[in-house]
């Protein structure tokens, strides 16, 4: 028998981030982890995944120990967090065997994701892979597992919608710029405000290889730090039309209470921009922008309710695309486990052409010594080899004629019939032995 794939672990769908937060583990505890869960009974295998939306380890058992291995990897998780809440190890949860393949591989497709179809939950298992795999606690089953994983989510992400669509506010707000001028490169970007949205949406902006992100904000140390982070440019706040008259991207998200991008002030800059085209995207509560400034030729203006409208558009149709994805991986998640039922006969096929080989050896080492000696040739030469032949058949069937008298008699008769292509003897005498002794002498 082989190894038995297992997961212990919680998640965003068990447990709250307060609880999630105490079974969390930092880069520099991975390690030492890893090789706790790796002495932990039945252990063949194990990695660990940790984020911030799951904690999990997924292992392989020894044979007929996955019960074992599962209820030591959760006293090894526990101990590390020692004294843990009783909410931890309620939010707890294993998988073994082909439940543990299907979660497997549900994660890898990010249909087990908080936010479906995303894409950080593979970097993620392959961050964590090739970690367990430095520490030597990853073996061959664990990575055919994931290979054939991340085999599957690619098959999700090209032959499915799932992943299409920015599934939140910061991303769709730079997808909708992106719709209007075709490409963000070469563009110019003003982020207006140092927030939390708005340093998201500056991180997803850069990405995107505009040419030029420029920060301004009242406190000029926080538009100094998200420009150092960003590798932008902070600039004054008192430069704030200038800066607008510039930018060919604008995202807005301060703490004002009254709308800083005035209609007046935007019908200036449109203006001063001769009307080219300008992507404003407020994502302020309270709005920093007026909405008349929509109205401005040139202008197009997307608050936060625009945002999260796509947002939900692109989430029903990643909704409606996940049954697709779950054929997908039931699929490939299928191909794995016949892959895993070979690897339990594969000790039995080698033994078994090691078994047929030795007697076939044998008895072509007797066949070469008798016509070495005897130098027969033609009709005697003819017979010795048939009856050297009979030999090896002889032996070959010892066993198995044996075993099909006993009491599994009629299931090995079944299995056999499976396994070799038999003729069926339609008028078959009453006593079988005289076929047999027939089918011996001629």
């Amino acid at each position: 028998m082989t190894a038995e794939l297992f997961v212990v672990g919680l998640s965003w769908r068990t447990a709250p981030v307060a609880i999630r937060e105490h079974l969390a583990f930092a880069d520099d505890e991975l390690v030492p982890v890893l090789a706790d869960l790796r002495r932990a009974g039945g252990v063949a295998e194990a990695m660990l995944v940790s984020t911030c939306n799951r904690v999990e380890v997924y292992g392989a058992a020894a044979p007929g120990e996955a019960a074992y291995a599962v209820t030591e990897v959760r006293r090894a998780l526990v101990a590390r967090r020692a004294p843990v809440p009783s909410a931890v190890t309620a939010a707890l949860y294993d998988h073994a065997g082909p439940d543990a393949i299907r979660h497997v591989f549900r994660v890898a497709a990010a249909l087990d994701s908080l936010v479906l179809g995303e894409a950080q939950i593979l970097g993620q298992l392959k961050e964590a892979h090739a970690r367990a795999a430095a520490a030597g606690t990853s073996g061959p089953i664990l990575t055919r597992a994931l290979e054939r994983a991340w085999g599957a989510a690619k098959r999700v992400r090209t032959e499915t919608a799932i992943a299409r669509g920015a599934a939140n506010v910061s991303s769709v707000a730079v997808e909708l710029a992106a719709r209007v001028f075709g490409d963000l490169r070469g563009k110019r970007v003003l982020v207006v405000g140092a927030g939390k949205m708005s340093t998201l949406a500056a991180r997803h902006l850069h990405t995107a290889g505009v040419a030029e992100l420029v920060v301004t904000n009242r406190s000029p140390q926080r538009a100094e730090a998200l420009a150092a982070e960003l590798g932008a440019v902070a600039r004054p706040w008192a430069e704030l039309d200038g800066l607008l008259s510039s930018a060919d991207v604008v995202v807005s998200s301060t703490g004002a209470r009254e709308p800083i991008l005035t209609a007046a002030r935007m019908k200036q800059v449109a203006r001063a921009r001769r009307w080219r085209p300008m992507v404003i995207v407020d994502i302020a509560v309270p709005r920093d922008a007026e909405p008349a400034i929509g109205k401005l030729d040139g202008v197009y203006l997307f608050d936060i309710d625009d945002l999260e409208r796509v947002v939900a558009a692109n989430l029903e149709e990643r909704g409606k695309a996940a049954e697709a994805a779950g054929r997908i991986v039931a699929v490939e998640v299928g191909q794995f486990e016949q892959w895993l039922r070979v690897q339990k006969v594969v000790p039995t096929i080698l033994a078994l052409r090691d078994h047929f080989s030795r007697i076939a050896e044998v008895e072509a080492d007797k066949l070469v010594s008798a016509l070495g000696k005897k130098g027969l040739s033609g009709a005697d030469r003819d017979a010795a080899v048939r009856r050297s032949l009979e030999l090896v058949v002889a032996k070959l069937l010892h066993h198995p004629q044996m075993a099909l008298k006993g009491d599994a008699a009629d299931a090995l008769a079944s299995a056999i019939r499976q396994l070799f292509p038999l003729q069926t003897v339609e008028d078959r005498p009453s006593d079988a032995d005289d076929l047999l002794a027939r089918r011996r002498s001629g």
